[in-house]
């Protein structure tokens, strides 16, 4: 029978649910158990798809094509599993579907209301990872802080759910802030109490708490913390700030969270978690034997979560090159043809990031003129690699007026154009080119070099696409056409010969980029920039 663990959080927001989830799942996972995560977004969009990156950071794109919250993407990261849209749900999902079967009739004239129908659909959805038989234990981190207004309905779901399935089938681990006051020199556990307090007003007792601090967590704190918030002592668990999140695993493992979670859902502890490989992993992050400086050209730079698996998977590539890669953000709409060299000089590599309009898209131009005239590896995705295009067009192939058609639908040279199957689109939510697709590389190309095979299979999240009509004229003019879609003989993958390392995707590799499986893309762009970091 499939277990459930509810994560909430109090306090304030940020404290970490998704990492704390994820690395609960890693010990689990690690300990045999077939473990999964899905995100509960309490807010009313159908998903984070059409979200500024300011308002939510990255949005994450899963196999399927789902457009979801960027914790999926530590999800995948850890445990090395693919998610799907049935990961993530979001309010706006949630009453989208009622809606949707109101209006079929489905409730045969009742009024529908947030309880049942609401509360039913949310547990109908906590449910359905578990039914199949494919997981031991299914994780739900709800989003937001206990005491939100939009986050009420899951609450009561969660309430309702741990009634009907019996406490030893599911618990709640609350997560919540032990603050330090330095005027003070203490640590303080008020917040933490009127936070449980809080949670017990729903109705609903956690069965763990999850202290995030700044500093050690004594006994007596933590015998203080379980008296007033009605927990066992052993099921106090601090969460120390760590130097990495790739920590936190073992963190709670020095905290025994994985056996109070076993113990608590009368399940065996099994084997000892194997983690030989993660220790390794940080090891070598740890302990780098080198330095690269690489740029990362983008117009949400401002917000780090904006380029999360961007920035994760150079960690891995990292660890694997045993380099410590240092990511230098730099604003595209900032970038120029006159102070281009100033702000790029002294990199080992360029990373032009993916992103849609105007704003910043001729700075990143001029970047990847730079890098491009200069010898540095240059690694575009998505727009970055548009962008490679429109430059080459108009500095190689004398087409000075090359552009996209999504900054100049009036442009006599369309180098990149809107896919045929985007132009009738008038809705912008999930209606992009999303999710994994196959690619054919050419042998002998930087591309095929480090995947090390000829079929791939990459996701995606765009509308506009290399121009076929200018196929011929660009590969007589030098740049390789490396990667090909075999359904519709879409460009996917473009580079140059002649170069340390340039290479376009059109694909996001950084969204597979896991622990136990670094993206040979970024290992082999990591790679290259060392190499040019100590020849020059």
């Amino acid at each position: 029978m499939t277990k459930y663990i509810f994560v909430t959080g109090g306090v304030t927001s940020s404290l970490g649910k998704g990492i704390i989830s994820a690395s609960l799942a890693k010990l689990l996972q690690a300990r045999g158990y077939r473990v999964t995560i899905q995100k509960f977004d309490p807010y009313i969009n159908i998903d984070p798809g059409t979200l500024n990156p300011y308002e939510h950071g990255e949005c994450y794109v899963t196999e399927d094509g789902a457009e979801t919250d960027l914790d999926l993407g530590h999800y995948e990261r850890f445990l090395n599993v693919p998610t799907s849209q049935a990961n993530n749900i979001t309010t706006g999902r949630i009453y989208q579907n009622v809606i949707n079967r109101e209006r079929e009739g489905a409730f045969l004239g009742k009024t529908v209301q947030v309880v049942p129908h609401i509360t039913d659909e949310i547990k109908r959805n906590v449910r359905l990872l578990g039914e199949n038989g494919e997981y031991d234990i299914v994780i739900t981190e709800i989003g937001g802080t206990v005491g939100d207004i939009e986050s009420l309905p899951f609450v009561e779901a969660v309430r309702q759910f741990r009634w009907e399935e019996g406490s030893s089938n599911s618990l709640v681990i609350h997560l919540t802030l032990i603050p330090f006051l330095a005027a003070a020199g203490e640590l303080k556990t008020k917040p933490t109490q009127h936070s449980v307090k809080m949670l017990l007003e729903y109705g609903i007792q956690p069965d763990i708490l999850v202290c995030r601090t700044e500093h050690h967590v004594n006994q007596e704190l933590r015998k203080k913390i379980a008296l007033f918030c009605n927990v066992n002592i052993n099921a106090v668990i601090e969460s120390i700030d760590a130097p990495t999140i790739y920590d936190v695993p073992l963190l709670m493992l020095r905290e025994q969270l994985d056996k109070t979670v076993l113990a608590k859902l009368k399940l065996p502890t099994k084997n000892e978690p194997n983690l030989e490989s993660w220790k390794d992993f940080l090891g070598r992050l740890k302990n780098p034997t080198a330095e690269v400086r690489i740029g990362l050209v983008g117009k949400y730079v401002e917000l780090p979560d904006a380029y999360k698996s961007i920035i994760e998977a150079f960690i891995h590539a990292g660890a694997k090159n045993e380099c410590k890669v240092k990511v230098i953000t730099i604003q595209s709409g900032q970038l120029t043809t006159e102070n281009a060299v100033e702000k790029l000089r002294g990199l080992h590599g360029v990373l032009v990031a993916p992103g849609f309009g105007e704003r910043g898209f001729e700075g990143k131009i001029e970047a990847i003129r730079y890098v491009r005239e200069n010898n540095i590896p240059f690694f575009g995705i998505c727009l970055g690699m548009q962008c490679a295009v429109v430059e080459y067009g108009r500095n190689v192939l004398n087409l000075p007026d090359a552009n996209s058609t999504e900054m100049n639908p009036e442009t006599p040279n369309p180098v990149i154009s809107i896919m045929e199957d985007q132009k009738n689109v008038t809705n912008m939510g999930g209606t992009m080119r999303l999710g994994a697709y196959p690619c054919d590389l050419k042998k002998g190309t930087k591309a095929h070099h480090a995947y090390g095979k000829t079929h791939i299979s990459e996701r995606h999240r765009h509308r506009y696409e290399f121009n076929n009509e200018y196929f011929k004229a660009y590969e007589d003019a030098g740049l390789v056409m490396s990667g090909i879609n075999p359904e519709n003989n879409l460009v996917e993958v473009i580079e140059l010969k002649n170069h340390p390392y340039f290479i376009g995707a059109q694909f996001h590799p950084e969204l597979k980029s896991t622990v136990a499986n670094p993206h040979p893309l970024f290992v082999n762009f990591v790679a290259a920039s060392l190499a040019y970091s100590r020849k020059n």
